[in-house]
């Protein structure tokens, strides 16, 4: 016999019952001490007491040290996952934006589905993989100055930065295991180059600020193979190269033919750069 599962909620006190109502009424997928503390005047310790006493109870989630999500009444789950993983990753890892795998799905320049949200974050992390609320996340530390051509997208009530379909470009040519690997990267960067609004011009003044030479290495060797760039461009993207000669997709097999041309080692299939 199949048994639906609900959870378990224990009874609530005048204060608790405050709180609660108060952290549901800041509709946000994630609280902290200080957001009741500010809502309800509080003292921290009682703050972070009274969360602790909501999640025993069942009225929270403990999302990862410090933070909490509300489980929605309509619940069947101990551990719901998070239905707002982007705002959750804009709050908690915060100055950040979205890129890689996930801007690429939004932008519809893959229609590979990925479990895990690509985020670029200027804020220490112990580890670049986490899970929260159920969610995968992968973090790229990135400086807090390397946080521009972003476009804000609403994730459910919350604004989140989500990096434009150039930056997402320029975000994976730097750093492929971003976008999936090489190539899953080489797909990408192949949709990018067929839709009505790539921009050579804005992928080379993105990727001149982030002013890595390597990002050029992959940027002109993939934008002479699937676009249709200026002469003038590519010669531009040349001059810009880094010294020696770079993987195409760093994760991948330290072998494949070099492109002189561009200072660049082919070490994925043959057929993926067709």
């Amino acid at each position: 016999m199949h048994h639906q599962y609900t959870t378990s909620r224990s009874g609530l006190g005048r204060a608790e019952r405050a709180a609660l109502s108060a952290a549901s009424a800041l509709e946000r997928p994630a609280i902290s001490a200080d957001d009741l503390v500010r809502q309800t005047g509080l003292s921290t310790r009682a703050a972070n007491l009274t969360l602790s006493r909501l999640t025993r109870k069942g009225w929270l989630r403990r999302l990862r040290r410090g933070w909490y999500a509300v489980v929605p009444l309509s619940s069947t789950s101990a551990e719901p996952v998070s239905e707002n993983p982007l705002a959750i990753a804009t709050q908690l890892f915060a100055p950040c934006y979205i890129s890689g795998w996930t801007a690429a799905q939004h932008w519809e320049l893959t229609e590979q589905i990925a479990n895990t949200v690509a985020v670029y974050s200027a804020k220490p992390q112990r580890t670049s993989e986490q899970k929260v609320g159920g969610v995968s996340y992968r973090i790229r530390r990135v400086p807090k100055d390397a946080i521009f051509g972003t476009a804000k997208v609403w994730s459910g009530t919350v604004p989140v930065q989500m990096a434009t379909p150039h930056r997402t470009v320029i975000d994976i040519l730097d750093a492929p295991e971003m976008g999936g690997g090489g190539r899953q990267t080489l797909d990408i960067v192949r949709a990018y180059w067929r839709r009505n609004d790539t921009d050579p011009d804005l992928l080379f003044d993105l990727a001149a600020k982030l002013g890595r030479g390597t990002i050029f290495k992959r940027l002109g060797f993939t934008g002479e193979r699937f676009g249709h760039p200026s002469q003038a461009w590519l010669e531009a993207c040349r001059s810009k190269l880094s010294a020696g000669v770079s993987l195409l997709d760093p994760t991948g097999p330290r072998r494949g033919p070099i492109v002189s041309r561009w200072r660049l080692r082919i070490n994925v299939p043959p057929g993926d750069v067709a």
